[in-house]
């Protein structure tokens, strides 16, 4: 549980962040080369594939959402890598685009309140 508490300590924060400023700054995004989204897909897939590595975690309880945040960053980032101009094409449909970014957003949320909320050490 510890490294889950770790992970999400950094994931949830970061996820904040980035939907937030993507969101705030929306308009630069519009003259995106496909070198830049080749670029953001293998970070994308570095980081999800770090995740996958040291949290590839399957039960019914919250550190589940870390490993399908790993999962995710990888295969988005393989297919940013491999079709990087079909991704820009995708980012044409905005309400499909809010909707994840909002999605993200409070992923993060609950990631960071399991990563940051004090645990109840009294014994009934």
């Amino acid at each position: 549980m510890a490294r889950s508490k770790h992970l999400a300590g950094l994931l949830g924060p970061s996820l904040i962040a980035v939907t937030l400023t993507e969101s705030i700054n929306a308009d630069i995004f519009i003259n995106t080369s496909a070198h830049l989204v080749y670029l953001n897909g293998a970070l994308l897939f570095v980081a999800g594939l770090a995740i996958v590595r040291t949290h590839n975690l399957w039960s019914a309880r919250w550190p589940v959402l870390i490993t399908l945040m790993g999962w995710t960053c990888l295969l988005v980032g393989l297919a940013r890598m491999t079709a990087p101009v079909s991704a820009l094409q995708a980012a044409q449909y905005p309400t499909a685009v809010q909707a994840l970014t909002v999605l993200l957003f409070v992923i993060g949320i609950i990631l960071s309140v399991y990563a940051y909320r004090r645990e109840d050490t009294r014994r009934e």
